[in-house]
């Protein structure tokens, strides 16, 4: 259960809007010609990237233990991100959204039924999670369930529980799967926004 009422927001409301009128106009920077779905632009625009952060040039990420480097990136052309390595923005963006597509979305297709008929919040609160913790993680659990069989905010809940690292509840899990903070949406709080 979360440690935070999850509540539906007007930012959450305006970022999926948004997202839908990304995806419709082709606005979608330098990724309009691979059209990604609406889940994954709202994953990416409103999730990934204010939760990850870019950093142009490798750096070790001490919860984890890996050297990483753009939007949390940790393989590059199948080898690990090592020390040293740099990477343009533009090169940072690409990378970005054709692994969220190829490791986070088409998994998640295959492994919640119909999961591309789902509201487009929970989609994009989804993926987020498995990028964060893992396809496996999110495969598995109890949000998940929830998802497969159309309990939304039930799912959207469940999500908060990957709150720990090493296993320790850590502040700054607690406000990404949750309410998020002043500057960034929270997953739980984006996925009741659409439902």
């Amino acid at each position: 259960m979360p440690i935070n009422k999850i509540t539906s927001s007007k930012r959450g409301k305006a970022a999926i809007v948004a997202a839908f009128i990304a995806a419709a106009g082709g606005t979608w920077g330098a990724y309009e010609a691979s059209k990604p779905p609406v889940s994954v632009i709202l994953a990416v625009d409103s999730l990934i990237k204010p939760w990850e952060g870019l950093v142009l040039k490798s750096h070790w990420d001490p919860f984890a233990k890996i050297w990483d480097i753009c939007y949390g990136e940790t393989r590059i052309n199948g080898k690990p991100v090592t020390a040293g390595l740099t990477r343009t923005p533009q090169q940072c963006e690409q990378m970005l959204i054709d692994r969220v597509q190829r490791d986070y979305y088409a998994p998640l297709t295959r492994c919640i039924a119909d999961f591309e008929k789902k509201p487009v919040s929970v989609q994009a609160s989804a993926i987020s999670g498995a990028y964060n913790f893992g396809v496996s993680g999110m495969c598995n659990s109890t949000a998940a369930r929830y998802i497969r069989v159309g309990k939304y905010r039930e799912a959207c809940e469940a999500q908060t529980a990957w709150n720990k690292a090493g296993g320790q509840v850590v502040t700054g899990l607690v406000r990404r799967r949750e309410m998020g903070d002043a500057q960034r949406i929270g997953e739980a709080e984006l996925c009741v926004s659409g439902i």
